[in-house]
């Protein structure tokens, strides 16, 4: 009996001023997400590279965004790029239930190694934000209203980039005692620059953990989102 070979394809916006470097990570993450999913063609695609996902798109693929929220790009731009095809799409990552857990667990592994009491550290969610939409906000707020119970007496609050409250004023004044989670796919422009801009500028004295998409776990939440929205091809094995 040969096994069916299913395809599925992580796509993310990528950087359009140097599209190379954000590909090739990607391409390392669906690496890592391919040794979770035997059988499977896990291949990548960034926005930025003209042309790359409509390359990289197979038959009843399963397309995994690589995005934080049901925003413009997932709701317009990948349909529109994927018109005619046959496909289907598996909710956003910053939206899947299971990685306010992943976080957690990365932030209570941050204050053990730093021996400080959850109760006096302060969590910084850093995150986009918009001023023409509010899903990129709301896909926040969320995300934060489900990790805050997985760390009682821990404060959370969130700073946005583009829109208030900023990074930088949300970052002031606070102790040493403090984290910042950048709540993102993949490590762009705004997490190598902007973001650590803010934290300078505000006099932030704590640690800055990877970008929400470079946390422990993470292919294999991938490999799991992916599975749960694949066709049933056991008929035809």
């Amino acid at each position: 009996m040969t096994k069916i070979t299913r395809t599925a394809v992580i796509t993310a916006h990528g950087q359009p001023s140097d599209p190379a470097p954000a590909e090739a990570a990607l391409a390392g993450l669906a690496a890592e997400v391919a040794t979770h999913l035997p059988d499977w063609d896990v291949r990548s695609a960034t926005l930025a590279t003209p042309g790359r996902l409509e390359r990289e798109i197979a038959e009843n693929a399963v397309v995994y965004p690589f995005f934080m929220s049901q925003g413009w790009f997932t709701a317009k731009v990948l349909p529109d790029r994927l018109k005619g095809r046959s496909y289907r799409m598996a909710p956003p990552f910053g939206l899947d239930a299971a990685l306010p857990a992943l976080a957690a667990q990365a932030v209570r592994q941050t204050v053990t190694d730093q021996s400080w009491p959850l109760a006096e550290t302060h969590l910084l969610l850093a995150a986009h934000g918009s001023a023409r939409g509010p899903k990129a906000a709301e896909a926040a707020e969320d995300f934060a209203a489900h990790l805050r119970p997985l760390l009682p007496g821990c404060t959370l609050s969130p700073g946005y980039v583009e829109q208030s409250p900023r990074i930088e004023t949300a970052a002031t004044a606070l102790s040493v005692r403090s984290i910042c989670l950048p709540f993102f796919a993949q490590a762009g422009d705004h997490v190598k620059q902007d973001i650590p801009q803010a934290l300078e500028a505000a006099g932030f004295k704590g640690i800055l953990l990877p970008v929400a998409g470079a946390l422990p776990g993470i292919p294999a939440l991938i490999a799991e989102a992916i599975r749960a929205v694949a066709p049933d091809q056991s008929a035809g094995s």
